[in-house]
């Protein structure tokens, strides 16, 4: 059954929000994708949609930081996603101010315009980065939070932003906190990628900063649906959620696992430029994801073995978007 809701999806032009357009239009969903404008007239990742896609999704370019278009964007929809943000953390590390209006800034201007137009549900995308380094795991949505990088002290800001909007005009806001995401369509900024594509390149040497951290790597599918599911349930209103496996693995034995699949002669070399400073270093992420699976029907559909072997045969067939010797913040 179609339920011809109209959701916006800020951010749509990214690797997570372009998933996400493609889970809502499977789910029945009117979809408005904002993506950013820019004189090239890209929609990022929305102009790789196959055309019975892209024919259903309504267009609207623009910038979350100019408070206007956001209100603009979100007169006609009865659901906001807001995925819309800077994320690279070493970019943050010479660029704070972008990220303050981006990220802060940009989900106020979200904020303000539910508030006017009486927008009836409105996810606000936070990051396991908020949480820092783990004082306990699996980390559950009490853990406190850390501001490690200029990027997760922004986010953090934005987060407690959108829940005073709700506990001081009783918006019906859900904060969806997703722990680290791979994929189709990510970015060589991000860890996996970075593997894949040196190696298909055939380097013998993977270049890579530290291995020793560990992460909670959620399949962009899954992470998707979490977003789904969240906006689904009245009960996650006024909630912060994890979306997260509750399964950690390290950067070491992730790029151990990736290079036993494409080619097992290949080495790992630390690069020096690729390490975060290290009282910046987030050393270990483990979710909790009791809360998710409590209030809705959410739980993770793919294997890691699954999620890694469909990244690497998307990333095979798309090299031509990766800058494999170069590192890319």
């Amino acid at each position: 059954m179609r339920n011809f809701m109209k959701a916006l999806v800020t951010g749509a032009d990214g690797f997570i929000g372009s998933h996400l357009v493609e889970s809502l239009l499977e789910h029945g969903y009117n979809v408005k994708a904002f993506t950013l404008y820019n004189s090239f007239n890209s929609w990022g990742w929305v102009d790789t949609l196959p055309k019975d896609k892209l024919n259903q999704i309504e267009i609207f370019s623009g910038d979350v930081r100019d408070p206007n278009g956001v209100y603009e964007a979100m007169k006609d929809v009865d659901q906001v996603f807001h995925l819309a943000a800077l994320i690279a953390i070493p970019f943050s590390y010479h660029s704070p101010d972008s990220y303050v209006d981006t990220n802060i800034k940009g989900t106020l201007n979200v904020l303000q315009a539910a508030r006017k137009l009486g927008t009836s549900r409105i996810l606000i995308t936070s990051t396991s980065e908020v949480y820092g380094t783990a004082k306990y795991v699996p980390i559950d949505e009490n853990h406190p939070f850390q501001g490690q990088s200029p990027y997760s002290a922004t986010k953090i800001g934005a987060d407690r932003l959108a829940e005073s909007f709700y506990r001081s005009f009783n918006l019906p806001i859900s904060i969806v906190r997703p722990f680290n995401t791979y994929g189709p369509r990510q970015s060589a900024r991000a860890v996996i990628p970075t593997i894949i594509s040196q190696l298909l390149t055939g380097r013998e040497e993977i270049k890579l900063g530290s291995l020793t951290p560990t992460r909670d790597f959620n399949y962009v599918k899954d992470t998707a649906n979490g977003f789904i599911e969240i906006a689904k349930s009245n009960k996650t209103i006024g909630e912060e959620i994890n979306i997260a496996t509750q399964k950690e693995i390290s950067i070491g034995e992730l790029a151990n696992e990736i290079i036993s699949q494409i080619n097992p002669k290949a080495k790992i070399v630390c690069e020096e430029a690729r390490l975060r400073p290290e009282k910046s270093e987030v050393n270990r992420l483990l979710g909790s994801n009791e809360k998710i699976k409590k209030l809705t029907n959410w739980y993770p559909k793919y294997t890691f073995e699954q999620g890694i072997r469909e990244t690497i045969d998307w990333i095979k067939d798309n090299m031509q978007y990766y800058k494999a010797d170069i590192y890319n913040m």
